[in-house]
């Protein structure tokens, strides 16, 4: 079973399977803004979606908490130009070029 859990305290988003921890993604939060520093999955766990799993959970609590949202990890800036139409708007419109994302 797989578990996404946010751990505000330590600044970071863990996904665990059956209660162990196969990947995290780093964070910092200043007013309404949430920027995403790192994201990893733990050796041995690369390749099964573990990652694009956390960085959705991720994208869509800060949607959920009007969060604007700063990709400075590349897979978290890759996830949201997969999937424009769900999370480019996260991403205020002036910075988007500087983590490659199109302006609208």
């Amino acid at each position: 079973m797989i578990t996404i859990r946010q751990r505000p305290d330590d600044h970071r988003w863990e996904i665990h399977e059956h209660e162990e921890l196969v990947g995290l993604a780093n964070y910092e939060l200043a007013d309404d803004t949430v920027s995403f520093t790192h994201t990893e999955t733990l050796p041995g766990n690369g390749g099964r979606g573990l990652a694009k799993q956390l960085v959705v959970a991720m994208l869509d609590d800060a949607r959920a908490n009007d969060l604007s949202v700063l990709p400075y990890c590349s897979y978290v800036a890759k996830v949201i130009a997969e999937q424009p139409a769900e999370y480019l708007g996260l991403v205020p419109n002036h910075r988007r070029a500087q983590f490659g994302l199109p302006a609208s």
